[in-house]
């Protein structure tokens, strides 16, 4: 692999001050929010913030590696960047334990690691090099076709543990990148159209279990105490923070043990109940103005490739960050997707700074280096 001496100061001028700066507090600003979630103060376990800093310290590490290798090389490895990304999903199947119904974790012994979390980077990275073969060549069904079936085998396999919320994530980020790469608007629309019209065919085809969910989702009220207890104590914990909400550590929604899940899916629950609209504004205003700053790196890269990792990273954020906060105020249904920088898990943690670091590595690399 190409490795580049980052004391160049023609590099290091090129890091993106923004992008740090955002994520760094960011991931305080998580590590705060899961104290307060773990009841630490009142004695609760300091276990999943310890996991959160080793993550955040591995994390580091890993973005200084990724900044050391020009990100072209990811491309001139896609086909062994894949392969990995299939044994991964396949190895989870066959060792991996369950978790709320999802075979999705390897046990390593002291930590636990989500092969899917690590598979939406590879998969950018794999998926950006082959849109760049076939940049403003996808105006056919048969061209998009291929497209399709890269996608396709990842996401069966994540089906397969069963998770369709990580599966969403991987479709909209193919959805984005195809666009970005000039997929016709008319592939698009049919798509949509299609969409559209198989509506009734696959609500009959749906398991009862899945309707239900559906139906809760549009009423929560229709399982107080079952499905809907999640959005409905989350709803009632956001509403009582109101402006500047009941203060750091004082949630009684959040004390009392009443949010479910709420160091991890629900964790923007506890933010709105503790430190109320001021405090949501902040975080959002936080992951606007990285959001921001990778679409600056998208539109001043050097090459289509590096354009098309930028889009697929900052479509994996976005998706995170509607669907969680969308979930947790009930507009959207309940999955387990975390909020990125914020919610407790080590994997998560770690993919979203390896995607940081693809983003200040292409911006590093914006303009070609003369030594």
């Amino acid at each position: 692999m190409k490795v580049e001496n980052l004391v160049d100061r023609k590099l290091i001028k090129n890091i993106d001050i923004g992008i740090v700066i955002s994520t760094i507090m960011l991931i305080i600003y998580g590590m705060i929010a899961i104290s307060s979630a773990t009841q630490i103060r009142s004695g609760g376990s300091m276990g999943s913030l310890k996991v959160q800093i080793i993550a955040f310290i591995l994390g580091m590490i890993g973005v200084l590696l990724i900044l050391l290798i020009d990100y072209k090389t990811f491309g001139d490895n896609y086909i062994l960047i894949y392969i990995t990304n299939v044994f991964l999903l396949v190895l989870v199947l066959v060792v991996g334990f369950s978790t709320k119904g999802t075979k999705g974790w390897i046990d390593l012994g002291p930590v636990n690691m989500q092969p899917s979390e690590i598979v939406k980077i590879g998969f950018i990275l794999t998926f950006a090099k082959y849109l760049e073969k076939k940049k403003d060549n996808l105006n056919r069904l048969i061209d998009v076709l291929p497209a399709i079936l890269h996608l396709g085998l990842l996401v069966g396999l994540i089906l397969l543990q069963p998770d369709t919320g990580t599966a969403l994530v991987f479709i909209f980020i193919s959805i984005f990148m195809l666009f970005a790469a000039g997929m016709s608007y008319k592939i698009i629309a049919g798509a949509f159209g299609i969409f559209l019209v198989s509506l009734p065919v696959m609500w009959k085809l749906l398991r009862p279990f899945q309707k239900v969910r559906i139906l809760v989702f549009l009423n929560p009220e229709l399982d107080p105490m079952g499905k809907g207890y999640h959005v409905i104590q989350s709803e009632t914990a956001i509403g009582s923070g109101q402006f500047l909400g009941k203060g750091l550590f004082e949630g009684t929604q959040n004390n009392l043990g009443f949010i479910p899940e709420r160091h991890t899916d629900f964790i923007f629950s506890v933010i709105g109940e503790e430190l109320g609209l001021v405090g949501a504004l902040i975080l959002l205003m936080l992951f606007t103005w990285l959001l921001l700053r990778c679409i600056h790196i998208a539109k001043v890269s050097k090459d289509d490739y590096g354009m098309l990792i930028c889009v697929g990273i900052i479509a994996m954020f976005l998706f995170h960050i509607l669907e969680n906060i969308g979930m947790t105020i009930g507009l959207m249904p309940v999955t387990g997707i975390p909020l990125p920088f914020i919610s407790y898990g080590g994997s998560s943690l770690l993919t979203n700074m390896a995607a940081v670091g693809l983003v200040l590595n292409v911006g590093m690399r914006r303009q070609v280096i003369r030594f």
